[in-house]
């Protein structure tokens, strides 16, 4: 059985320019930063992550407070560096901190706030002694519902 022709090309497979563009994007960003590892102490250079260059301005990700405060000692080292390989001259050096980064997706896991065993006693004290008989059945439904919770939890 012979095979049927593809009806469509992968878009990956057509000419795209904004493609071309952030594939040359992403090899000056590596190359910028491989410059920037080999100005660095060898610690440190493995610190660096990823850089780009915005206007003026040199933005270079570690994963903490502490490397990033190292690398701001080497700030002129690292601009030196840069220099003769950036069209623009890059006038600042700023270090960020990478952060975990979270998916929109994923929903927070939602926890109950359950008081103490002797904060959901007197909850359903103070029910059994209430005269409004609503008031009474919401405060020894929140009694119960406070205790499952947390015979559930310890």
């Amino acid at each position: 059985m012979a095979k049927k022709p593809v009806a469509f090309k992968a878009a990956l497979s057509f000419p795209n320019r904004a493609i071309a563009h952030f594939y040359s994007r992403i090899e000056q960003q590596r190359q910028i930063l491989q410059h920037i590892r080999e100005a660095l102490p060898e610690a440190l250079a493995k610190q660096a992550r990823y850089c780009v260059i915005n206007d003026k301005k040199l933005l270079i990700y570690t994963d903490s407070a502490a490397w990033a405060s190292q690398l701001r000692f080497y700030s002129q080292a690292i601009l030196a560096a840069v220099a003769p390989i950036t069209r623009e001259p890059v006038a600042l050096m700023q270090v960020k901190i990478l952060t975990e980064q979270k998916s929109l997706y994923e929903k927070p896991i939602r926890r109950a706030n359950v008081p103490a065993k002797d904060k959901i006693e007197i909850i359903r004290n103070l029910g059994l002694n209430v005269p409004d008989n609503q008031l009474k059945q919401a405060l020894l439904k929140l009694s119960a519902t406070l205790q499952r919770l947390s015979d559930d939890a310890g």
